[in-house]
């Protein structure tokens, strides 16, 4: 069932947000770079729903080019997480929203390429303009939450090259992997109320450089 975009889904959600137990991965070293993205939240495309924003990366890029992915990338000496998250979506979608906006944080998320990947939900709000960076983003899209609260859109599978699940958010014809699917998952797990970790999923190879 869509969540309308209004006052009272923000409370509900930050609400769920709060009462999420974030964890730190185990297994996390500190040879892992800093980096967060961010979940931002904002109308669906119907103007009722809500919705976040998932972008497709450009061809142009030097690493995952053309892979979809949450607004984000690694963070500068001496920033938090938080301000790297909202500053990668200022850079990238031209949104300047502040700390007020940030509803919580979920797991860090240990990626094969070296990377440890925060995740900052924010509330975007209805008039938040977008103006996609074209060095970075080819594209923008609006997926309503109820998009990921189906039980069929994530999928489990396994490769020979790891004893890890692989995790595969379907949208439309595509198959989103992590760790952009795990961190959607996540997600969509604190929505339901559950805390549920998502560091021993598995990208496929194609992701670990």
């Amino acid at each position: 069932m869509a969540r309308s975009f209004d006052d009272a889904t923000r409370r509900n959600i930050a609400e769920l947000c709060a009462a999420f137990t974030r964890l730190a991965p185990a297994d996390a070293g500190p040879m892992l770079k800093r980096a967060a993205v961010a979940i931002a939240l904002t109308e669906a495309d119907d103007g009722v729903g809500t919705a976040f924003l998932l972008t497709r990366r450009s061809a142009s890029l030097r690493s995952h080019r053309a892979q979809w992915a949450l607004p984000g990338g690694r963070c500068d000496a001496g920033e938090t997480q938080v301000q790297s998250a909202l500053r990668e979506l200022h850079e990238e979608l031209g949104m300047a929203l502040g700390e007020r906006d940030v509803l919580g944080m979920l797991d860090d998320y240990p990626t094969r390429s070296g990377y440890l990947i925060t995740p900052v939900v924010v509330w975007a709000g209805a008039r938040a303009a977008i103006t996609p960076n074209p060095d970075e983003v080819a594209s923008v899209h609006r997926i309503g939450l109820d998009a990921i609260e189906d039980d069929d859109v994530f999928t489990f599978v396994t490769i020979p090259e790891s004893t890890r699940r692989v995790i595969r958010f379907r949208l439309g014809g595509s198959h989103i992997h992590a760790p952009t699917a795990a961190l959607i998952y996540q997600f969509r797990e604190v929505l339901a109320g559950r805390n549920t970790r998502v560091a021993d999923l598995e990208q496929p190879v194609f992701a670990w450089k």
